[in-house]
């Protein structure tokens, strides 16, 4: 029998609060750095890191769903995400900040995300219900993402920064709740070995690359030279993954993962999705407050066009999938995209925060009409004993995708904060260069995705 409906509750909750956390924070910049006695810098730093650090751990934690397995990585990872959260909002500075909310929260989410794709995958074994399961998900992915600013912006204008902690805590606590009910559809295996080398090698080559990025305001010969260091390391880890692969023994992540050309593709537009969504909401949050000086409930609330934008293409998902191919979805999104990010470059200079709303709805329409095409393509062209690898390598090339947006736009910012203007029209021009890449790569998928590797009865039953 088909799981129950509330087992999708906790899966599409869990995704929603950790995208609102990557972007709540947004509109929290000038309170925040105000209270903590540092700069609007320091915080975005902050931003990154937690996005940066989800990228870094997602591959190694989903590799553990197998040992541990998928129920017991979910409820360790929300415990872990809801101590940083408490630990956030009690914070005295901002070293005890990344140390909630960018290391404690980043881990947090590595864990508790990669079962929650691997859980719809074995779910839901059908095309149109596992479509349907990825819909809800990816909209609660995207509406957290979206309504992040709006919330926090509230949370903070009526009480305090530290209470939009508190309520990612409480938010927690009622998923935690539900994911008791959860049952494992496979069996662990403790047994099975775990590279550990492999995964210091992944981890720390995606965070000196992104460190990389993040200093090239500061200092461009070492800004190239940690990027350059970044993409050696990760080389270094292809090569020991090849190494144990000849030897027989079990890597961290299979090259066979990037031998189908479908995936990959889609693994590039889920990167490049992510990074849109998140590059731009540090954009626009950073030019209302830091330029324009819109407080946090003023910023949040422009945001709200997004969030109708999101919700409506990934609900209707479903629908769409039955009408047109997902590689037209995934481009016509993506070009959508463009188009909203033209109309926030054209409304730069004009005076007002509601201009910035055409653009805003469109770009929510688009992405939102990404992210559950791209992830279904990624996650169905793989079988069962594979989810594990290919949910953490999705999740970490889509976490990689913000940390990669809101690194640039941050970069960007900062580098042009002593020039005549703020950066955004400079910040603008590689986010539209990316949705118009983004609509290139999604044209050399197929024209028909091809059906789910599982058929047959629903996962609970086998």
């Amino acid at each position: 029998m088909a799981p129950a409906r509330w087992t999708l509750v906790p899966l599409a909750l869990a995704q929603f609060i950790c995208s609102f956390a990557g972007s709540n924070m947004n509109v929290m910049l000038n309170d925040m750095s105000r209270d903590l006695d540092t700069t609007v810098q320091g915080i975005q730093i902050s931003i990154t890191l937690f996005l940066l650090v989800m990228a870094a751990l997602m591959i190694p934690f989903g590799k553990l769903t197998v040992q541990l397995g998928r129920k017991l990585c979910f409820v360790l990872g929300l415990s872990v995400y809801g101590v940083g959260a408490i630990l956030s909002a009690l914070s005295p500075g901002l070293g005890v900040l990344i140390l909630g909310n960018s290391i404690l929260e980043g881990a947090g989410t590595a864990l508790l995300i990669p079962p929650v794709y691997i859980l719809v995958t074995l779910y839901w074994t059908g095309l149109a219900d596992r479509v349907r399961a990825f819909g809800v998900v990816s909209a609660a992915g995207g509406v957290g993402a979206a309504t992040g600013p709006l919330i926090g912006g509230w949370i903070t204008a009526a009480i305090s920064w530290r209470a939009a902690f508190l309520f990612q805590a409480l938010v927690i606590a009622v998923i935690l709740l539900l994911a008791l009910r959860l049952k494992d559809p496979l069996p662990r295996e403790p047994g099975r070995p775990f590279d550990v080398t492999g995964a210091v090698l992944s981890a720390l080559g995606l965070i000196v690359f992104v460190l990389g990025i993040l200093a090239a305001d500061n200092n461009l010969l070492a800004s190239l030279g940690l990027m350059a260091a970044g993409a050696a390391v990760i080389a270094v880890f292809f090569l020991w993954v090849r190494r144990l692969e000849r030897r027989g023994r079990e890597p961290l992540l299979s090259t066979a993962l990037f031998h189908n050309r479908v995936s990959n593709l889609a693994l590039v537009t889920q990167n490049f999705q992510w990074l849109l969504l998140m590059g731009t909401s540090m954009l626009v949050a950073s030019h209302l407050q830091v330029v324009r000086h819109y407080d946090a409930i003023e910023t949040g609330i422009i945001f709200s066009a997004a969030t109708v934008g999101i919700l409506v293409s990934s609900l209707g998902a479903s629908w769409l999938v039955r009408h047109f191919s997902q590689r037209t979805l995934i481009i016509a999104g993506f070009l959508v995209t463009g188009v909203g990010l033209l109309l926030l470059l054209l409304v730069g200079a004009v005076p007002g925060a509601w201009p910035f709303a055409p653009g805003l709805l469109a770009i929510g329409l688009g992405l939102g009409a990404t992210l559950t095409p791209s992830v279904n393509v990624v996650q169905s062209a793989f079988p069962e004993e594979t989810q594990g690898e290919i949910s953490g390598l999705s999740r970490s090339v889509s976490n990689l995708g913000s940390s990669f947006g809101t690194a640039i736009v941050g970069t960007l910012l900062a580098l042009n904060a002593m020039g005549p203007a703020d950066g955004y029209v400079v910040a603008m021009a590689p986010l539209i260069a990316i949705a118009i890449a983004g609509a290139i790569v999604a044209g050399f998928l197929p024209g028909r995705s091809p059906a789910p590797i599982h058929t047959g009865q629903p996962a609970t039953q086998r």
